[in-house]
């Protein structure tokens, strides 16, 4: 069988399907672990570090990635009620610490993944209405996944910066690229 032999309406839901759990397995199993390795390898000070006035640092880049993700999924197609006061999270100063700020990325990322879970595929390209806009589910999902990852790439480059060291997100020992970034990094000492 082939997909011409499938009828339209069942390969939109299987595309739907595999879009939603993607986008659920990037944000779980990707995003998320290596913005741990990064927040591990700084003290609380560094996390609040920013070079200058008009940048953020890597904590209110966990604060804002966190808001954002609960306010397009877990508040735009979920149905929570939306608290989320944007501004909030690049006007913090004071530093909150690290253990605490994965503490709440973790349960956001863990909210928005139940929500995806429960979210109907056929869903995918009906409207809401998100951070006072119109949006598809689909596009919600999407922008969610891409923000993340383009806000995990600049917590990677400032960890880089900060701490000085690899991250070792992949093992290329054998030639070929393994992600190590659910693992313990080497230690380099033994």
């Amino acid at each position: 069988m082939t997909d011409q032999d499938v009828p339209t309406d069942i390969l939109l839901a299987s595309f739907s399907l595999a879009f939603i759990q993607k986008a659920r397995e990037l944000l779980r199993e990707e995003y998320l672990p290596k913005i741990e390795r990064c927040v591990e390898k700084l003290s609380d000070e560094q996390v609040w570090w920013r070079p200058n006035s008009e940048s953020n640092s890597i904590g209110n880049l966990l604060l804002h990635i966190s808001g954002n993700a609960r306010q397009w999924i877990v508040c735009g197609l979920g149905g929570d009620v939306d608290l989320r006061q944007r501004q909030t999270e690049f006007d913090e100063r004071k530093i909150i610490a690290r253990e605490e700020l994965l503490t709440r990325l973790r349960a956001t990322v863990a909210d928005v993944d139940q929500a995806l879970e429960r979210f109907d595929p056929a869903s995918l390209l009906d409207k809401y209405r998100i951070q006072g806009t119109e949006s598809t589910a689909l596009a919600a999902i999407f922008h969610v996944t891409e923000h993340f990852s383009m806000h995990t790439g600049q917590i990677i480059l400032l960890t880089k910066m900060l701490a000085g060291v690899d991250l070792v997100f992949y093992d290329f020992s054998t030639g070929k690229p393994v992600h190590t970034w659910h693992q313990a990094p080497p230690n380099p000492e033994r």
